[in-house]
């Protein structure tokens, strides 16, 4: 088997190798896979991904953030808590982070063209800022701000 090295496949390399270089395994064992799958008879499941990744990685991203509720780790916040002004602003936060979100989605579905832009910012922040790889959609969301598209 040989791999066919067009301009896609030379670009998830690339994205290995800067997840290597900023040792972010996020970002190089998605990229291997997604590389793996291009170059197999996986390719036929790409589709698949594509319509229901982002998805199935929100679900799975907020299981891993529900479970240390679940496991005690985390407890469940009193009612004096809620009132704390730090409780509000988080709650604020996070409402104002999905409302980003949101507005992400739809930008990349409306003008795709910029999730390389994006993509490439994000691993950027990922490798050399210490980041983590969950900023495109809020990244896009913001940029819709920007860009004044809903």
């Amino acid at each position: 088997m040989s791999l066919q090295f067009n301009s896609i496949a030379l670009l998830l390399v690339v994205l290995i190798l800067l997840g290597v270089l900023g040792n972010n395994s996020s970002i190089t064992i998605s990229a291997a896979i997604l590389l793996l799958m291009q170059q197999t008879f996986l390719s036929k499941y790409i589709p698949f991904v594509e319509r229901n990744g982002l998805n199935i990685g929100i679900i799975i991203l907020t299981i891993g953030v529900l479970a240390p509720i679940v496991t005690g780790k985390v407890p469940l916040p009193n009612f004096s808590a809620l009132l704390h002004w730090k409780m509000f602003l988080a709650l604020a936060v996070g409402m104002l982070v999905a409302w980003f979100a949101g507005r992400g989605v739809n930008l990349m579905g409306t003008q795709p063209i910029l999730l390389t832009g994006l993509m490439i910012g994000t691993v950027a922040g990922v490798a050399f800022l210490g980041g983590i790889p969950v900023g495109p959609l809020i990244a896009a969301g913001i940029l819709s701000l920007v860009l004044g598209v809903k």
